[in-house]
């Protein structure tokens, strides 16, 4: 495992990274895992309480209860307009179909 540093030396694990170090730390001694990786154990329980809360989504960088409770909101939302905009076309498409029928002179218009 790779870790990088930036310029201002701060260590960043991917999210793979993490939920390796977690795993690793799970099933062995804490306190080995802590020192291996170089981490303080307030990071490592960070992790953890963010990874127990809310699974790997928890890890991602900026992550918090409230913007990922929004994010599934909004996805919620997008689902229902998309069923919408979808009925709405096949309305439309009958309606088509109808009028055709209906007014076959017409049919060049639509």
């Amino acid at each position: 495992m790779s870790v990088k540093k930036t310029e201002k030396g701060f260590k960043k694990f991917t999210e793979a990274e993490k939920i390796a170090i977690l795993t690793e730390a799970r099933q062995g001694v804490v306190k080995d895992v802590l020192a291996k990786y170089d981490l303080y154990p307030a990071t490592y329980y960070y992790w953890k309480k963010k990874y127990t809360e809310m699974g790997p989504e928890g890890l991602k960088h900026g992550l918090t209860k409230e913007r990922l409770k929004l994010i599934r909101q909004l996805e919620k939302e997008n689902q229902k307009l998309k069923e919408l905009l979808a009925q709405e076309k096949l309305e439309n498409a009958l309606k088509n179909d109808l009028l055709k029928k209906k007014y076959p002179h017409l049919r060049k218009l639509l």
